[in-house]
């Protein structure tokens, strides 16, 4: 996994948000161990009680699990994988529409960009 930091926000809550999209994009599989604190402290070059902090947020939300000596797992739940994804994706919406309304764009226009977008990547793609 690939750790990049922004100045905002707690590295807990950053750490939460990079796990959460790796999971919701299927970068980390359903069932798959985690890497245990110390290695992923040490790869995201974080002190290992943040990255527990983050670890153990990531299970209360349901996304991980623990087993006693095996080690922390990504939930198998599918519907638990799903509202991670959706979240983020709403998220995402949430930031695009403020910057476009920061833009000073109105509904309509931010609708025909959005359409535009997607004629373009269908013809990319020949769908």
């Amino acid at each position: 996994m690939e750790w990049t930091f922004e100045g905002g926000g707690p590295l807990y809550a950053q750490i939460v948000a990079a796990v959460k999209l790796a999971v919701a994009s299927g970068e980390l599989k359903p069932g798959e161990r985690v890497p245990g604190v110390r290695e992923l402290a040490l790869e995201a070059g974080v002190n290992p009680n943040t990255m527990q902090r983050a670890m153990a947020e990531l299970e209360r939300e349901g996304l991980l699990y623990s087993q006693r000596t095996a080690g922390r797992f990504v939930t198998e739940d599918a519907g638990t994988v799903a509202a991670a994804r959706r979240e983020l994706a709403e998220g995402y919406v949430r930031t695009f529409l403020d910057a476009m309304r920061r833009l000073g764009l109105e509904k309509d226009e931010i609708h025909k960009l959005l359409e535009a977008e997607k004629e373009e990547q269908n013809a990319g793609t020949g769908m």
